[in-house]
């Protein structure tokens, strides 16, 4: 700091730059190669990896914290310990926050939060999104309770945001205690693997209290809430990686509620057949494939961008385009748990499509479902409510919705997998396509049990009725008769059906009733 005022144009053009300077290197730079070496990029260095070269707009760089206790008042790095601003995406407007762990351990303060609810409230006001880049060792304890009050006025900005503006959360260095929070109210959470970690309460504190040792990358790991408790819904290798794949989710979204999502012409033609899938679906009806594969062969490039890969595996989630418009794809998936539903899968789901309705992102859904997953265990953890909370999201949301069945659609799984009832706009089946009530071998042993056992030739009965259920009830033809399937078509004409559908919805418009919100039950 100068010992005197500058007093010339050209000395407070001097000054100007000298805080400029002390405020884009405010960490020494042991506390940066440190940083470093754990493969980290600092804060300043993540921005400059996620938004377009040159675009970034910093906002308050030279605010300091006002604590005066402790040691604090020593040391008052301008800018305290968060990089905030705006900048652009792919040449799109996105207001950005980056915690600076080499200040303070990024904790955060009474200053601290108000520089993110400012970027927060901004981005709402122009509707634009905002990506938090989080990496802070909490709740600054010199500062007391008002640390936790900060916490609180990030927290409702979130509550205010959501499903106005898209709000992404990468975890790029430790998130504990209340600052998980804000994050989990977000969309979309990346994490780095062996980097970041997001946990309650850490392992020292667990195994105090619980007598339990566990590891901070078992405990709170990118692995671990991707896979484990589905906190997460990406995984990288590093930060570069998780920040482009940042980038590339944000080519899905709109910047707001009101916009639609970007269109983007892949080259792929609209009219394209893919003759491999009329025998892609196994004629043993309990042999697997992989849902993945339909996808790929029916969207534009074959290019499908899964979220929650690594979690509840029986349904796969994510982002494609049809003839260059986004969409959502959400599929029952036969290679694992043979596609069936369960608490995991249906809470996967049902987040994934509030999150496309929100943002007017119309629905795919590609149904492969044998029913709900049977268990004391399912049963006893509230499958009920948890299957309930897909039906509902379904049916609440106003996207255009289409569905796609290629083989099994039984008993409640049928309804909530995007059936015409839960209001699907299109609903077309495969041929190979069996909707009923339950698969063939299980209904006709509950409804001809008698039959069978009196019959001389009990394995012959049974196989001649399971034939008969089969011919009446197993295939798609049935559920056409009453229009709950809009058309049976050949497996190869899936893409052009889809887009023609998309078109026709373009314009689709629903009144819904008033209210202050409903009542999905969490």
């Amino acid at each position: 700091m100068r010992e005197k005022s500058p007093e010339t144009h050209e000395e407070k053009l001097e000054y100007l730059r000298d805080l400029r300077e002390q405020a884009m290197n405010s960490a020494s730079e042991e506390a940066v190669e440190k940083h470093h070496a754990k493969g980290k990029l600092t804060a300043r260095e993540r921005i400059g990896v996620l938004l377009d070269p040159g675009s970034f707009e910093e906002l308050d760089t030279f605010i300091r914290h006002r604590t005066t206790d402790f040691d604090m008042a020593k040391r008052r790095p301008w800018g305290d310990a968060v990089v905030t601003g705006h900048g652009t995406i792919d040449g799109r407007k996105v207001f950005v926050f980056s915690q600076d762990f080499t200040v303070f351990g990024g904790s955060l303060g009474e200053v601290m939060a108000e520089k993110m609810c400012k970027v927060m409230d901004l981005a709402a006001k122009v509707g634009a999104p905002v990506i938090g880049l989080n990496d802070s060792g909490g709740a600054r304890i010199q500062e007391g309770v008002v640390s936790l009050g900060a916490y609180g006025d990030v927290f409702a900005r979130n509550v205010s945001s959501s499903g106005v503006i898209p709000q992404i959360s990468v975890i790029m260095g430790p998130c504990a205690g209340g600052a998980v929070y804000s994050p989990a109210m977000t969309d979309f959470i990346f994490m780095v693997k062996e980097t970041s970690h997001m946990f309650i309460t850490g392992p020292e504190v667990i195994k105090t209290v619980t007598g339990e040792e566990v590891e901070f990358e078992e405990l709170g790991g990118a692995m671990t809430h991707n896979s484990k408790s589905g906190v997460a819904h990406f995984a990288a290798d590093d930060e570069e990686s998780c920040l482009e794949d940042v980038r590339y989710l944000m080519s899905f979204l709109p910047l707001n509620n009101l916009e639609q999502p970007p269109v983007t012409d892949m080259g792929d033609d609209p009219d394209r057949e893919d003759p491999d899938l009329d025998t892609f679906v196994p004629d043993d009806p309990n042999k697997p494939y992989d849902m993945r594969k339909v996808v790929a062969k029916v969207v534009d490039d074959e290019d499908f961008f899964e979220v929650h890969e690594h979690f509840a595996k029986n349904i796969i989630c994510g982002f494609s385009r049809l003839d260059g418009h986004p969409v959502g794809i959400v599929g029952n998936q036969p290679a694992f748990k043979a596609g069936v539903l369960d608490i995991e899968s249906s809470e996967k789901a049902a987040r994934f499509v509030r999150t496309c309705d929100a943002f007017n992102i119309p629905i795919i859904t590609f149904t492969d479902v044998p029913g709900f997953m049977p268990g004391t265990d399912q049963e006893w953890n509230g499958i009920i409510r948890h299957g309930a909370k897909l039906l509902y999201a379904y049916t609440e949301a106003t996207v255009p919705k289409l569905t796609v069945v290629t083989r099994k659609a039984y008993g409640g799984a049928y309804d909530v997998m995007a059936s015409k009832h839960m209001l699907a706009d299109f609903n077309f089946a495969w041929p190979t396509a069996e909707i009923a009530v339950m698969g063939p071998e299980g209904a006709v042993n509950i409804i001809y049990r008698r039959d069978i056992a009196t019959s001389p030739t009990p394995e012959d009965r049974k196989a001649k009725l399971i034939a008969d259920y089969k011919a009446h009830f197993a295939n798609p033809y049935a559920a056409a008769e009453r229009g709950y399937i809009d058309d049976v078509i050949e497996p190869r004409q899936t893409r052009p059906k889809l887009i023609k559908a998309l078109r026709t919805l373009q314009t689709k418009r629903v009144a819904q009733p008033k209210r202050k919100h409903g009542n999905i039950p969490l």
